[in-house]
């Protein structure tokens, strides 16, 4: 199929990095890693609704910004109806790869192979498989929910700016759009997976928690603001301005 409508050819190129970078979110969410010791800081040392620690976080959020910013570039060129297919198909991909991630958990590994990785310090490959690909259902559940809520509520908060605004103020629908939307997908997550799943977090330790992973996307969405801005430029350019105004005019409907 020959793509010969630069309209066409954003869409598919935005799609896929947008679809990729939610895959690939949700498999190395399973890593936790630690901020200051990945920065050579001292550890920070929160202290929120009676709970401390330092800033961990899953490695899942060094894709998520990659995530906001096409979600913000197709809203201003596609409107509702592209983010809103997008994510679904975003959904269903990452069910898709979660379930052949568990139908390969499940195949019998063969006997030379489950000993390959012991002179590097893991004596069992199956093991070690089954628990970085075998993540619960809660916290798939939870993961999946947060995400499509989320890009739903983002959606509907760019475009009410985006009307109020008169197409103004990117920075704004852009941003804003960005933390009401992150902070139903912080807590949610953590509510669905940890709170009323099995390990039954107090109340206390999930609002610190999401209190934390919500403070880095709101750095992460203000930091992201120029990138956006610059994106933008360039696709207007690459686009043209009768085909780009076209693109923003249909977006806003």
């Amino acid at each position: 199929m020959e793509f010969t409508n630069r309209a066409q050819k954003l869409f598919l190129i935005l799609s896929c990095f947008f679809v990729a970078n939610a895959v690939l979110a949700e498999l190395i969410g399973v890593k936790i890693f630690a901020l200051e010791d990945t920065l050579g800081v001292s550890p920070f040392n929160w202290n929120l609704f009676g709970q401390q620690g330092s800033l961990n976080f899953t490695a899942g959020t060094l894709l998520w910004p990659v995530v906001f910013i096409m979600t913000d570039v197709i809203n201003e060129y596609f409107g509702r109806r592209g983010v809103r297919m997008i994510s679904w198909v975003a959904v269903f991909l990452i069910l898709y790869a979660f379930l052949f991630a568990f139908l390969a958990i499940a195949l019998a590994p063969a006997s030379w192979w489950v000993t390959v990785g012991a002179d590097k310090g893991v004596p069992d490959m199956q093991a070690a498989f089954a628990q970085i690909f075998g993540q619960g259902l809660w916290t798939i559940g939870g993961s999946v929910t947060a995400f499509l809520v989320g890009q739903l509520i983002d959606v509907t908060i760019f475009h009410a700016i985006r009307n109020r605004t008169g197409g103004k103020h990117i920075w704004l629908r852009a941003t804003g759009s960005t933390l009401v939307s992150q902070f139903f997908d912080s807590f949610i997550v953590l509510y669905i997976a940890f709170v009323i799943g099995p390990q039954k977090w107090p109340i206390g330790l999930w609002l610190a928690v999401g209190c934390v992973n919500y403070a880095y996307k709101v750095l992460a969405a203000v930091a992201l603001t120029p990138v956006i801005y610059g994106m933008r430029r360039g696709l207007d350019n690459w686009l043209g301005k009768d085909l780009s105004t076209e693109l923003k005019a249909k977006a806003a409907q």
